[in-house]
């Protein structure tokens, strides 16, 4: 009995602690959109991403090499962007251009309707890194303080 309480406990005491460090959607686009640069027009598209990073409902970070990223903010919410396993972005000969490409939710039963994307902005990869880094430095401070 004594070792499923524990186990309860301790899940429960985890379950806590990664609740806090869950950042909002709301906050973490504010914070890629602290480390991004002024828009622009189109971006280079090697015909794969590294990696994407949905930001609620109407945004979206794609990463098309390790340290190159970029900001999509798209016209209105695009259906089940939180969600999806995977995306496509359409590109016009190998760019990426703002109110003529679309972001398409991929995956089972999705309708995959195309989110058009309304604004690029380079992301400053080294500094999103140090401040998301920082935010997780001032939330271990915190735990630790309140114990």
């Amino acid at each position: 009995m004594k070792a499923l309480v524990f186990a309860v406990v301790s899940t429960l005491a985890f379950t806590a602690c990664a609740a806090d460090a869950r950042i909002s959607d709301a906050d973490r686009l504010a914070l890629y959109r602290a480390n991004a640069g002024q828009p622009v027009a189109n971006f280079q598209y090697f015909g794969r991403l590294d990696g994407w990073t949905p930001l609620g409902d109407s945004a979206l970070a794609v990463w098309t090499r390790p340290n190159t990223a970029y900001l999509l903010e798209l016209k209105g919410s695009c259906q089940d962007l939180d969600f999806a396993n995977a995306i496509t972005v359409t590109n016009q000969s190998g760019r990426v251009y703002t109110n003529f490409d679309k972001v398409i939710v991929l995956g089972r039963g999705t309708n995959q309707i195309p989110c058009w994307i309304k604004e690029i902005r380079p992301i400053d990869v080294k500094s999103l890194k140090a401040a998301e880094q920082e935010r997780r430095d001032a939330q271990t401070a915190e735990r630790e303080a309140a114990r």
